[in-house]
């Protein structure tokens, strides 16, 4: 099954892969360990996940203004995420973004897409393609 969801370009790129989702909140200062990319905070619905190679889809961020720079740090040490999907594009993650040049869209109904399923992120048109493998 494909389909696509439209929304608004936050960083122009284009990006795909799998995806890894959380209904919960993000800090990247706190919430992620930006030497490792793991997901590091205690009770946090993805904990013990790794952002290498992941197109990050959660529904907006929380925190400190330092989370801009531990995002850019992860992605600099190459274990950041390959893209963001947000409901909600706020500016500790939009400046991490910006900065780290990474693929971001918001404006998006995250119901829709589920953990593991394979999206092309075309943040430039704000679009993203859902591919979900079916039984």
């Amino acid at each position: 099954m494909q389909f696509v969801l439209k929304g608004r370009c936050i960083v122009e790129g284009k990006v795909e892969g799998r995806v890894l989702k959380t209904n919960d909140c993000i800090s990247f200062m706190g919430t992620v360990d930006p030497k490792t990319g793991q997901i590091i905070e205690r009770k946090h619905e993805i904990v013990g996940e790794y952002l290498k190679g992941k197109i990050l889809v959660f529904p907006r961020s929380k925190g400190s203004t330092g989370g801009s720079y531990m995002l850019y740090e992860a992605v600099k040490n190459g274990v950041g995420p390959l893209g963001i999907i947000n409901v909600e594009a706020e500016p500790v993650v939009t400046i991490g973004a910006i900065v780290s040049d990474l693929s971001m869209v918001d404006k998006i109904d995250i119901s829709q897409i589920q953990n593991g399923d394979y999206v092309k992120l075309d943040s430039t048109e704000g679009t993203v393609t859902v591919i979900r493998e079916t039984e």
